[in-house]
């Protein structure tokens, strides 16, 4: 005779059982699909990469290195048929950089970046200049 009690083990594997054939299947494996994009072929093998992945990609600070790398191509092979897309990545990650320190700077007041700010952009310095207006007149004995 089973022993059906609340916590015993033919109980608890009843459950079990019960609770498995109520589960809904989990999602079926995505399979790979045949897409097509716009891009530039390239290489001995005509890989087609898309400029503005190659954009986005040197605007988050990668080196032209790595972005080849990632792509499956050579570097020389990259800076041939991207510079214009590389250099305006930097530019955009430039321009961003500068925006948010600036924000820092003036909405966050941090006095560490205006310094940074006023030093590089203002020209301004620490040290003192020295000018012609501090050394002392020539003397004359006329």
């Amino acid at each position: 005779m089973e022993d059906n009690t609340p916590n015993s083990p033919a109980s608890i594997e009843n459950i079990v059982q019960a609770e498995a054939l109520r589960l809904k299947p989990g999602p079926k494996p995505k399979e790979l699909v045949e897409a097509t994009y716009l891009g530039i072929p390239v290489g001995r093998d005509k890989k087609v990469i898309d400029p503005e992945d190659v954009e986005k990609l040197a605007a988050l600070g990668c080196k032209d290195i790595e972005i080849a790398n990632y792509f499956g191509i050579q570097y020389d092979t990259l800076r041939n048929n991207f510079s214009e897309r590389l250099i305006k990545g930097r530019e955009e990650l430039k321009i961003t950089l500068r925006r948010a320190m600036l924000n820092n700077a003036c909405k966050n007041n941090s006095a560490a970046v205006q310094i940074f700010l006023a030093k590089n952009i203002l020209g301004m310095s620490d040290n003192g200049q020295e000018s012609d207006d501090k050394k002392p007149l020539p003397w004359n004995d006329e």
